[in-house]
């Protein structure tokens, strides 16, 4: 199984690793009890994400796409980081070994999820 050389960059230097304290919305995706388990903190500013961070328990694929994902999605508004998918993971890191392919499929799901955890957030202090 070969990987890219941008999936082994991300892997061995990954950025945005870490996590936000009082992060604006928290998401999380996978099971850390039997694999892969992503949880994405982000930072919200005019309805922009302005910082996003990471914690992942997995294999150097969903590190390296949990890494790019965070590039992705730094600086985009709400609506544009919703509609990252999972395949845009993929094809911003350069592709993934067949049997790889399932560990992008936690970021942008964590994603989304720290997005409506977000706008929920709102909506309870509006009330």
């Amino acid at each position: 199984m070969l990987y890219s050389d941008k999936v082994i960059e991300h892997f061995l230097n990954p950025k945005n690793a870490g996590y936000i304290p009082g992060a604006d919305g928290v998401g999380t995706m996978g099971d850390s009890s039997c694999g892969d388990y992503l949880r994405i903190y982000i930072s919200v500013k005019d309805n922009r994400i302005s910082d996003i961070k990471y914690e992942i328990i997995g294999c150097p694929a969903a590190i390296a796409t949990s890494s790019i994902l965070t590039e992705l999605v730094k600086g985009k508004t709400l609506d544009e980081a919703l509609k990252i998918t999972d395949l845009d993971v993929i094809k911003a890191i350069g592709g993934l070994p067949d049997p790889k392919v399932h560990c992008s499929n936690l970021g942008a799901g964590a994603l989304h999820g720290a997005i409506l955890d977000y706008k929920n957030r709102l909506r309870e202090k509006k009330q």
